[in-house]
């Protein structure tokens, strides 16, 4: 039961690491009390992509005469071969992931693992009545949803997002409460099936720290798909058939049949045991240095334990960090050019700074702008879509950030990230060439203005 380094949490940061680690030569435990791959693999991004591409193929299909193909009759679904086929995708992508572990020689406990104290050097794992003890510690235990104390919401059948992915009904309609980017992902699958969707946000706009003007455009494409958003709303009381909000100073009734909870999630402390080593906590997490490092020299935490960023992309780099600084390779972590996406009909797409981050650091800085419709690629493709793509420019000529609204935004958006990350001026990226035609070329077309 000694291994030089133990894994609590078996996500994307946990079971990245845990190859990683086994592969570098270091005896590798890892634990995860529910199925290896985490909330991401199992309830959250893959799932939900898998829901949203069988969405994005009906709204396809509903609009293929514009592109002069002709369905007869109205396009239709069938909810549960659309679960179903989610449930093989995530079944065959988490054997993928434990496949992965066990081949690059890690060992993997099902179980709620927890620190236990410290002796002789070597830190104390328990798991399953069983006592490990491991030189080095990775903490990537993850987060949880946020349930707000809301009048009558105990009292109601609500959905989180794990119930929201498993459900085979179609309500005729749906209250989100919150406006994130899981609300709005939700927001735009249920909306595509039908479903009267309405979203209440108690912040001025949808989708909380990205870009406000790409927040907005998107907005203003869905209300135009038919839902209805409460902007600047405060929920106080829920019942089986309607939300009440205020705003304004005013009470207002919103008739739903469903209530889906998207508030957030928060890091996953009180279960691991962090007071047993004395670990500092700095906001919503674990405080970690640039190396990953906790206040514990052996001890280490990656993904959304951190409270950082909670994205399954941020916690794979932070993981790498970790292990790296463990083998001692030299590596640091970065959030100058961490990618967030809005997978919706049509996707947005962020990295690097916003126009208020730089407006509150009081940044000398430009903007270029174009419609996505500059990109012949996209006119060719796009008969119901709109979008744009934005560049800010600080004022040394180096890009700082990109903003999208448009398909394949999700995909576009790592160039500009690789060039902010490498800090290339816009003359620099305008050397670079992109194939013709891609929509991709809007990039390059916006450098140009």
């Amino acid at each position: 039961m000694k291994y030089d380094i133990g894994i609590i949490g078996g996500g994307p940061a946990g079971y990245n690491a845990g190859e990683k680690a086994a592969a570098s030569g270091l005896k590798t435990v890892l634990f995860e009390k529910s199925e290896v791959g985490g909330v991401c693999l199992n309830e959250g991004c893959i799932p939900s992509k898998t829901l949203l591409y069988s969405a994005k193929l009906l709204d396809n299909a509903k609009s293929s005469a514009k592109y002069g193909i002709l369905v007869e009759g109205s396009p239709s679904f069938d909810l549960d071969k659309i679960i179903a086929r989610k449930n093989k995708t995530v079944k065959k992508l988490t054997m993928g992931v434990k496949m992965k572990l066990t081949s690059a020689g890690a060992t993997v406990v099902q179980g709620e693992a927890a620190i236990a104290g410290e002796e002789g050097g070597e830190i104390l794992l328990t798991c399953n009545g069983e006592q490990y003890e491991v030189k080095y510690l990775l903490l990537c235990a993850g987060s949880e949803t946020v349930i707000p104390p809301i009048k009558g919401l105990s009292d109601v059948d609500f959905w989180t997002s794990k119930e929201a992915l498993d459900n085979k009904t179609v309500p005729k309609s749906l209250a989100i409460i919150g406006g994130g980017v899981i609300g709005m992902e939700f927001a735009s699958f249920f909306n595509s099936i039908g479903v009267k969707v309405s979203v209440i946000e108690m912040m001025p706009e949808i989708l909380g720290v990205m870009d406000n003007e790409s927040s907005a455009m998107l907005r203003a494409e869905y209300a135009k798909k038919g839902i209805s958003f409460y902007l600047g709303a405060k929920v106080i009381e829920v019942n089986s058939h309607q939300v009440i909000i205020e705003k304004g100073g005013k009470t207002q009734e919103i008739e739903a049949e469903k209530i889906l909870v998207s508030v957030g999630r928060k890091a996953v402390l009180n279960t691991i045991g962090a007071d047993k080593l004395n670990l500092e906590l700095q906001g919503r997490g674990v405080k970690v240095n640039e190396y990953m490092q906790t206040s514990h020299p052996n001890v280490y935490a990656a993904g959304d334990i951190t409270g950082y960023s909670m994205l399954a992309h941020t916690a794979i780099r932070e993981a790498d960090v970790a292990i790296n600084h463990i083998v001692g390779v030299d590596d640091r972590m970065s959030y100058d050019a961490i990618p967030g996406v809005v997978y919706t009909n049509p996707e947005m797409a962020g990295v690097g700074k916003t126009e208020e981050e730089v407006k509150a650091s009081g940044i000398k800085y430009s903007v270029l702008k174009l419609p996505m419709a500059y990109a012949g690629r996209f006119v060719a493709e796009n008969e119901t879509g709109n979008g744009y793509c934005k560049l800010i420019v600080d004022e040394a000529e180096s890009i700082i950030g990109c903003h999208m609204v448009g398909n394949p935004a999700s995909e576009l958006i790592v160039s500009v990230g690789i060039a902010i990350e490498q800090k290339f001026t816009v003359e620099d990226f305008k050397r670079i060439i992109f194939p013709h035609p891609t929509v991709g070329e809007i990039i390059h077309e916006s450098l140009s203005i």
